[in-house]
């Protein structure tokens, strides 16, 4: 005995689009997925999306020139992946229980927008497809790692990555007076180490802790823990806040905010 598929109620809301705009049922999938298109009020981002008798409205100002690429700047918590580094396989011979590893791409959800974005750019589906990062920020480090969907701004971070300056806060133990960087500053100037152009400060002090701010071109993994091998200093955390000069703001780990149209890296 055969079993006959379920007859799928009403049509796309795609075709109803088109026939209301006059266009092709790709561009209707475009408005749709856009945000422009309403049923019954509500918005609708599925283009296959049933309809029948419900009222179907589209944007006044609904256009497709507004659909520009977005970038996403994310707090990315110390300790997971950031989203360029693909999780490792365990061993088919592995016969405990198989860690799990985070990545940052997992946070790329609306649900973890931060309240602190100060963008008027509404959530839509579309925003998280197809986003690339080229910036690498080590699994044990914090910070801001870029997501987009923008050529352009892609290709900035790629070509521009060596001469692009990062700003990194380091929390390190105990109190740090200024001369505790002197062998620091000594090993950055000796070219016999080939280490990278960068510059150490001391932000702020005391006996519990202090904070050191590291700023440097390129993204070098591992280079702050060297540096503070170097002048005796036990190394805490480790913060990306600025890359370029788009910092990362208060947006808190985990979240993430709408890189502003006023940014530019």
């Amino acid at each position: 005995m055969s079993v006959k598929s379920p007859v799928l109620e009403g049509e796309r809301l795609a075709k109803r689009v088109a026939q209301m705009l006059g266009c092709s049922r790709s561009e209707a999938e475009q408005y749709i997925a856009g945000g422009f298109v309403r049923v019954d009020g509500v918005v609708v981002e599925d283009p296959p999306f049933r309809v029948q008798h419900q009222a179907v409205t589209v944007d006044a100002d609904a256009s497709l020139l507004n659909l520009s690429a977005i970038t996403l700047v994310l707090n990315k918590p110390p300790g997971w992946l950031d989203g360029l580094t693909e999780a490792p396989i365990p061993s088919p011979h592995y016969k405990g229980k198989k860690p799990k590893v985070h990545t940052a791409r997992e946070l790329l959800t609306p649900a973890h927008r931060s309240p602190a974005d100060a963008s008027d750019t509404r959530v839509l589906k579309r925003h998280f497809n197809a986003l690339e990062a080229s910036v690498a920020l080590e699994t044990g480090a914090s910070g801001l790692v870029v997501f987009t969907q923008d050529w352009r701004t892609q290709r900035k971070l790629t070509e521009d990555l060596a001469v692009m300056e990062h700003e990194l806060m380091l929390e390190v133990q105990g109190e740090v007076l200024p001369e505790a960087l002197i062998p620091i500053e000594r090993a950055l100037r000796d070219e016999r180490q080939r280490l990278p152009h960068a510059k150490v400060s001391v932000g702020s002090s005391g006996p519990q802790g202090s904070r050191l701010r590291l700023a440097v071109k390129g993204a070098h993994p591992g280079l702050a823990a060297h540096l503070c091998e170097i002048a005796g200093l036990q190394l805490l955390a480790l913060r990306r806040i600025r890359l370029g000069r788009v910092g990362l703001g208060d947006v808190a780990p985990g979240q993430w905010r709408y890189l502003g149209a006023h940014e530019r890296f």
